[in-house]
């Protein structure tokens, strides 16, 4: 009992170093000398210590037998109206605008545009009745080569008939460049977007899509774009790795 408590006392040593910055990703973890000789223990309880942080995400195996700070690209999201808008203008989505100003290189992967059963959350945002037919298209977002979000775009059929929403191709600006496109056939101006949180474990197949280590929660963000006559136009359903990103909110009060 005494060794089951010690090597979760080791783990909470190293995981507070992690959290407060004293160990970077990349660095390397204490050795499993130095640990046994701080704690006065065996090198058994060294190791469960370890990989208790293993299961968490926060340690991964190095080179030999040495354990790393798991190295991860970190991505500040900043959500304004203002730079929305700005991104959209210069014809970027705010994923790829934000990154590339971090310095990292961005990329959006298109797997799948067709149509599928609208399911009650999304029919409810788009006030549309569960299992109605909507257009979809799937992508998975990445920065630096690393998978970082899962990203569903729901739009109703009415609305994304006859524009590239239907087209199996990447759109230059993002859905939001044709659905405001003064020149197009839509011609809705965004003008408020409502944003639903869930913090959960991700599914095996969410797990293995973005690569999440065991014990990592992701974070589920519906987001619903509305326009100017209160009208949802879209509806993005996305997971998100809770290891990976800090994001940021400014919240006007008129």
């Amino acid at each position: 009992m005494a060794n089951d408590a010690l090597h979760r006392r080791i783990a909470e040593a190293i995981r507070s170093d992690i959290l407060a910055g004293r160990l970077q990703p990349g660095d390397p973890a204490p050795s499993e000398n130095d640990l046994t000789e701080r704690f006065e223990t065996t090198r058994n309880t060294v190791r469960k210590g370890l990989a208790l942080l293993k299961s968490e995400g926060l340690l991964v195996s190095g080179q030999g037998r040495r354990s790393i700070v798991r190295p991860r690209p970190n991505v500040r999201m900043l959500s304004t109206g203002a730079n929305h808008r700005v991104h959209r203008d210069s014809g970027k989505s705010n994923f790829n605008a934000e990154a590339e100003q971090q310095g990292h290189r961005p990329e959006q992967r298109l797997l799948h545009v067709g149509q599928v059963p609208a399911s009650p959350e999304v029919a409810e945002r788009l006030g549309m009745e569960a299992g109605t037919m909507v257009v979809v298209r799937r992508r998975v977002f990445l920065v630096d080569d690393e998978p970082m979000q899962l990203c569903d775009g729901y739009y109703r059929p009415s609305l994304a008939e006859g524009t590239p929403l239907t087209e199996p191709r990447r759109i230059r600006g993002g859905a939001h460049g044709v659905i405001e496109s003064p020149s197009g056939s839509i011609r809705r101006r965004i003008v408020q977007f409502v944003e639903d949180l869930e913090l959960r474990m991700p599914t095996r197949s969410e797990a293995d899509a973005l690569h999440v280590p065991t014990g990592v929660p992701v974070a589920r963000v519906l987001r619903t774009a509305y326009d100017s006559s209160g009208e949802a136009v879209e509806v993005l359903d996305s997971v998100i790795p809770g290891d990976r990103y800090a994001f940021r909110y400014v919240i006007d009060v008129p």
